[in-house]
């Protein structure tokens, strides 16, 4: 008997990705197209939705190469969001969706914020993101007020994907919960807060039937099969936020766990069985991942994209040494950063060069070093950026700890993961061990496993990671090491404290002249 595949579609940033995955989660093809995104001014950018489905009609033929589609038994899509769509009753949209990284609406989501609305409790005790769902459409309510009223319908990119997949406008619980403010543990919908915010004729356009992660949204219709050549009536289950359904990927789906999704910046996703609402940390958002449970939200604006830059700009010795032997830069400037001592010889760096997200949201805080002297070298400073991003972590987690979620085991996931000695850094540094999974795809991955709940082959998403996701290896704490970076940890936030009110004076300073 042939076996079923699962059809993974993951909406990125960059293109459309798609894979197709067994029941057991082991990837048996995969392809991507990418999709342009529009910055027309600055803080913009735009997608056309459009291109989304496009790209899907042409990734879909490369992986499929050589497989029988008949073997699908189920598919799932995950995307960007808040990436708003505005558009008609059938799918049209009206203008280019706001991309999840424009921020135009930044006035709106102080507006919002000024409002006091209890529903605003998911934003962490600090000024809404001008990311988020409700500042969009306040925006275009108050910019394009002739799209704003045309619209018959505002849609993230996840459901208006699963519309043109189905026929069926539905908005995944993910979204609405983590970035329009539904929540399913009281009424729903915030009316209040959409009254206050001047759009209370929005919630009667954005989608009403609200599904959890899993559930079936409906069957692939005839005409979406026939343009992806794929068969008719495939279940197509709920997806949600690209980084939510990544956690679900990572196996992240019971009270305790935690995943660290890393790139140029970490993203923490944790489920706890209790709400959690603290400055610092978004949410505590209810069935946003997995029905009953809560899920908190912490993250470090610059964590690899500070290590990118230091090790572009100002590593002249790595930098000719790569280039004489052909080694990768990253390795070089690791092993030389291997033999500095914890604490790179006194030097301290603050990772906060975009501001700090978790657990300060302080947006004028900039990055420093600290303790120089002519003695030290490019590698000690290589080394202190890699530890300033692990401390950084630490605060994070001791935050989490002292509201109640006290992560014992961390699922990790993308590019710094290579990185060997940096992830052994990270256990050291918060005493907790790092386990990285076999599949790296978190959300092809978790995608995969919603699709096979939405197919019937699982009764629930912690069934299906279960058997679909597998730890490859866990890096433990050092015996020791703890103790060792705790007293430069404990610069580390000293020095924090001692450049906050500096670092805020020279950013608004900045800010005001430019």
């Amino acid at each position: 008997m042939v076996e079923q595949l699962l059809l993974a579609v993951d909406v990125g940033t960059g293109g459309v990705r798609v894979a197709l995955l067994d029941p057991h989660g082991q990837l048996e093809a995969t392809a991507s197209v990418p999709v342009d995104t529009a910055r027309p001014r600055p803080a913009w950018a735009e997608q056309n939705p459009d291109d989304w489905w496009e790209g899907l009609k042409a990734a879909l033929p490369k992986a499929l190469d050589g497989i029988d589609a008949s073997r699908i038994a189920g598919m799932c899509v995950d995307g960007t969001a808040s990436t708003l769509v505005a558009c008609n009753r059938d799918g049209a949209p009206l203008r280019p969706a706001l991309l999840w990284m424009d921020v135009r609406a930044a006035q709106e989501a102080e507006d919002l914020t000024n409002t006091g609305d209890p529903a605003l409790k998911y934003a962490g005790q600090e000024t809404v993101s001008a990311e988020w769902g409700i500042p969009k459409l306040m925006w275009l309510s108050r910019h394009e007020p002739e799209t704003y009223s045309k619209a018959e319908v505002f849609a993230d990119c996840v459901d208006w994907m699963n519309f043109r997949l189905t026929g069926e406008w539905t908005m995944s619980i993910c979204t609405a919960t983590c970035k329009y403010f539904y929540d399913s543990n009281w009424s729903g919908w915030p009316t209040n807060l959409y009254t206050h915010a001047g759009i209370p004729d929005a919630l009667g356009r954005i989608p009403s039937r609200v599904l959890n992660m899993g559930e079936r949204v409906g069957e692939l219709s005839s005409a979406a099969a026939n343009e992806l050549g794929l068969p008719a009536g495939i279940p197509v289950a709920m997806g949600g936020i690209d980084a939510h359904v990544g956690a679900i990927g990572l196996g992240v789906v019971v009270p305790g766990s935690l995943a660290l999704i890393t790139g140029s910046s970490h993203v923490m996703l944790g489920q706890t069985d209790q709400a959690i609402y603290s400055k610092g940390l978004w949410g505590a958002y209810f069935d946003a991942i997995v029905p009953g449970q809560y899920t908190v939200e912490a993250g470090q604006i610059s964590s690899g994209s500070v290590n990118n830059w230091f090790a572009k700009g100002f590593t002249l010795q790595a930098h000719t040494d790569a280039a004489e032997t052909g080694a990768d830069i990253y390795q070089i400037l690791d092993e030389r950063a291997k033999e500095i001592p914890i604490g790179s010889d006194g030097v301290i760096a603050l990772d906060h060069f975009q501001g700090n997200r978790s657990p300060f949201s302080n947006a004028y805080s900039r990055g420093a070093f600290t303790g120089l002297t002519l003695a030290h070298t490019e590698n000690h400073l290589y080394r202190a950026v890699l530890e300033s991003v692990c401390f950084g972590t630490r605060t994070i987690f001791d935050t989490m700890r002292e509201k109640g979620l006290d992560p014992t085991t961390v699922m990790v996931s993308g590019g710094p993961t290579k990185s060997e000695f940096w992830m052994q850094m990270h256990a050291d540094v918060t005493g907790v061990p790092m386990s990285l999974p076999e599949n790296t795809e978190g959300p092809l991955v978790g995608c995969a496993i919603l699709a096979a709940v939405g197919a019937g082959i699982y009764e629930s998403i912690q069934d299906a990671a279960g058997n679909m996701m597998s730890i490859g290896r866990t890096i433990e704490p050092r015996p020791g090491a703890y103790e060792e970076y705790d007293f430069y940890f404990h610069r580390y936030l000293e020095i924090y404290r001692a450049l906050e009110p500096i670092a805020a004076k020279t950013s608004r300073h900045i800010g005001a002249r430019e």
